[in-house]
């Protein structure tokens, strides 16, 4: 299994990569950020790629977005010293398909690792049953609220976007306003686009005007 490591933690990457090799994995290269990590995960194609949530510029939930978003294949595990709720179901929305701890256990560590290669979600233990029940709530939330459900799709960063290109601002106007790049803009009305179901920008505006989304 060809293992790209994503960790703005020296220390903490090179214990993993000695400890990856030493299991049989090959890694086949190592990026400090997210941007980084996108610039490596298009050269060297890893088949998974263990990544940091919390890093400085571009963190692990923006970088899981972005690869996903141009290499669906990959298989993405964020990797995070939090059990926090809102990491996790925010990384399994952004396309991850596993969240480990760094405190676990190196044992059971790579144990829930190696399952990504029978197609299963490696998740530290308790973790599945949350996002169960996270799940129901959200189905129950739906059902009592449509416009309420929808706008808990979006994520913080999509509703900004999505107010701002309603306003009328170009891609690259908003990217400016955010700091981001006008690729990342288009990515994010893409996600917007497919959450709410709609085809395209123009549906996606008047649906988020007539729902109260954005005035």
């Amino acid at each position: 299994m060809k293992v790209l490591l994503v960790d703005d933690h020296p220390l903490f990457q090179d214990g993993l990569k000695n400890l990856l090799n030493a299991r049989g994995l090959q890694v086949v290269g190592t990026a400090r950020d997210g941007l980084e990590a996108l610039e490596k995960a298009r050269t060297l194609r890893p088949e998974v790629i263990l990544m940091d949530i919390q890093m400085p510029g571009c963190d692990g939930l923006t970088a899981t977005r972005l690869i996903k978003a141009e290499m669906p294949e990959i298989k993405i595990v964020m990797l995070s010293m939090s059990s926090d709720d809102d990491n996790l179901f925010e990384a399994i929305k952004s396309g991850a398909c596993g969240y480990l701890l760094k405190t676990q256990d190196t044992d059971e560590f790579f144990t829930r690792l190696m399952e990504v290669e029978q197609g299963e979600a490696p998740l530290s233990p308790g973790m599945a049953a949350r996002i169960l029940q996270q799940f129901g709530r959200q189905v129950g939330v739906s059902h009592v609220s449509e416009e309420k459900g929808q706008s808990e799709v979006l994520s913080v960063r999509e509703m900004e976007v999505l107010t701002l290109v309603a306003q009328g601002l170009t891609y690259k106007e908003v990217g400016v306003k955010l700091c981001l790049t006008e690729r990342t803009i288009k990515y994010h009305m893409g996600e917007i686009i497919a959450r709410l179901h709609q085809e395209n920008r123009a549906q996606v505006i008047e649906y988020a005007r007539r729902t109260g989304l954005v005035r």
